[in-house]
């Protein structure tokens, strides 16, 4: 299905962080055991890069599907880009969800919460605030409001949080949809030539704790992908992405 998804956007992308209460071990052998563990089963992700707060595993930008793997703080993040399908996106994350007990002890009261975040971006020229609210609002009272004579959207992200009820016996979920856009569009002179920036639009969902056993965090996972693969089929893509989409081609025609 990802291959699908990739014919709808310019980048298609499945991140995950794992979010504990108390700070990661940052030891040299503790991570780099933790690292070498993620690299054996995924050869391609051969760049160590030290920051001032996060360590990083990642494969070359050129690599498809790009992986990339930190370790910062209170917090493990991790992102597929372009895999070609589902099955391959959710694959790092759970050889993460699977090992970061063991290697960086973790444990269940620890945890505070899991999210899972698929995003879509969709390359647009000029001013991104002004596309979204053409492709959100046209039309509405709410649009209405906002047309002023002279005046230029430079700052229209919606966002909205939702609780979802449990399904068959599930935790409850909190999840977001949101658009972000990117200030190098606000305003900008239309450059034919130029690829544009991307406007983001995400879908997120979190399992807050408590977690009973490590086990829940494979499981959870994999019970948090399939409800956004419902959610993207039903909502995200009839509603926000293809909508946008639309208004960034009438933008650029």
């Amino acid at each position: 299905m990802a291959d699908n998804y990739r014919a709808l956007c310019s980048d298609f992308y499945v991140n995950m962080k794992l979010q504990v209460k108390m700070e990661l071990p940052r030891t040299r052998e503790t991570v780099l055991e933790f690292f070498e563990r993620v690299r054996r089963q995924f050869p391609s992700m051969t760049g160590f890069r030290r920051f001032r707060d996060e360590l990083a595993l990642e494969a070359p930008q050129s690599e498809m599907p790009h992986r990339w793997l930190a370790v910062r703080g209170s917090a493990i993040r991790s992102g597929v880009v372009n895999a070609a399908t589902l099955a391959e996106s959710y694959a790092l994350h759970l050889q993460i969800l699977e090992s970061c007990p063991h290697y960086l002890s973790v444990s269940p009261l620890d945890v505070d919460h899991l999210e899972l975040l698929f995003g879509f971006d969709l390359l647009a020229h000029g001013n991104h605030d002004a596309i979204v609210l053409d492709a959100m609002l046209a039309s509405t009272p709410l649009a209405s409001l906002l047309d002023i004579p002279g005046a230029t959207p430079v700052e229209f992200q919606p966002l909205v949080a939702l609780a979802l009820p449990a399904e068959d016996g599930s935790p409850a979920l909190e999840a977001a949809f949101e658009i972000k856009t990117r200030p190098q569009g606000r305003g900008q002179p239309h450059d034919q030539d130029s690829p544009g920036e991307p406007i983001s639009v995400c879908l997120s969902l979190r399992r807050p704790a408590p977690f009973g056993d490590l086990k829940d965090l494979p499981l959870s996972f994999h019970a948090m992908a399939r409800r956004g693969e419902e959610l993207i089929e039903s909502r995200l893509v009839p509603n926000l992405l293809l909508p946008l989409r639309d208004a960034i081609a009438s933008n650029n025609g």
